[in-house]
């Protein structure tokens, strides 16, 4: 039977949520990954070093005995000062994630004009102390065109920054692989459902609400060219799931929260990925040696093993209906 193994797989994008739902989904991040980014948007937002460390506890205390490193980051917001940012740096926070405001769940308290000579400051002193921005790149204009209009911003801080590394987090457009190549300090994490996905899952025929994220998915076009960046395995893109889990009942009814819920089956559905367009042997580098060489990560003892063996998605974890729900996949964790 064909076998893959995976050495130290990181996970480049989270969300974890709070209890109780925490308790019900770290598991599945901490069975297979060693590590993972854990994004700050929480209600209070994750905006200070000791929210930071308490939230830490939570995840740890949620994954139980599993060897996995929750990586944390702070919200930035005008509040955030030097001292704070040289505490986060001491006790091992080397994230701070830039939420425009109202572009995405969890951004109320977000950056209103990232532009501004108080949030400037700040992105210096987070140049200063060699901490890593990422940044949720979408305006609030046309939900199509949001992340292409939030270019002019990437390429104002990849140039007076040059020292600062960037993270263009989630990219859904075709357009932006261009942005990435362009600046050395600018780099980007890719999802599983944006590459596999369209706008039609969304809407092409009933309306599919747990297909229903920020950043949206988009045309044809602009899968099938991330795709093809993630199967080259691209130094200056890592794999960051996004999964962001939601109860189903605040997905329907017409709530419509953003959202997909991929972390129990990532791994099995990169790797049908992969092997469908015979490029399985650039798992290794997507999954885990760019996130190694992009934020300076460590390479751990732990290993997932798949086999070619398939393997049926439950239609619903804990009441969260996760990306390709009741479907069948190829390959199985060991």
């Amino acid at each position: 039977m064909e076998t893959i193994s995976l050495q130290s797989p990181y996970d480049m994008h989270l969300h974890l949520r709070d209890t109780p739902l925490l308790e019900s989904v770290a598991k599945y991040t901490a069975q297979y990954f060693s590590g993972a980014l854990v994004m700050p948007n929480l209600n209070p937002p994750i905006d200070s070093v000791e929210l930071a460390l308490s939230y830490k506890d939570r995840i740890q205390n949620a994954c139980g005995d599993y060897n996995f490193m929750p990586l944390m980051s702070l919200y930035l917001t005008e509040g955030l000062d030097r001292s704070v940012l040289q505490r986060a740096k001491e006790v091992g926070i080397r994230f701070v994630k830039l939420y425009p405001k109202g572009a995405t769940t969890g951004s109320q308290s977000g950056v209103s004009e990232v532009l501004d000579n108080k949030i400037l400051q700040i992105l210096e002193y987070i140049q200063e102390l060699g901490l890593i921005l990422s940044i949720h790149g979408e305006s609030n204009g046309f939900s199509l065109e949001r992340e292409a209009e939030f270019h002019s911003v990437f390429t104002e801080l990849a140039e007076s920054f040059p020292r600062l590394k960037i993270i263009f987090e989630h990219l859904s457009d075709h357009r932006s692989i261009a942005l990435v190549e362009k600046y050395s300090n600018l780099f980007a994490t890719l999802t599983l459902h944006h590459i596999t996905l369209s706008l039609d899952d969304v809407i092409g025929g009933g309306l599919n609400p747990h297909c229903f994220c920020k950043p949206i998915l988009k045309t044809p076009k602009d899968r099938d060219a991330l795709l093809q960046v993630a199967l080259s395995a691209h130094s200056k893109f890592s794999f960051g799931s996004d999964s962001a889990p939601h109860l189903k009942e605040n997905k329907e009814n017409g709530k419509g929260a953003a959202g997909i819920f991929s972390a129990p089956l990532v791994l099995l559905g990169l790797a049908e990925l992969f092997e469908k367009h015979k490029r399985l042997e650039n798992l290794q580098s997507f999954i885990s040696d760019n996130a190694q060489h992009i934020y300076s990560l460590p390479k751990s003892a732990k290993v997932i093993n798949l086999e070619k063996k398939p393997t049926q998605i439950p239609r619903e974890f804990d009441g969260i209906v996760p990306l390709f729900s009741g479907r069948e996949l190829s390959w199985s964790y060991t």
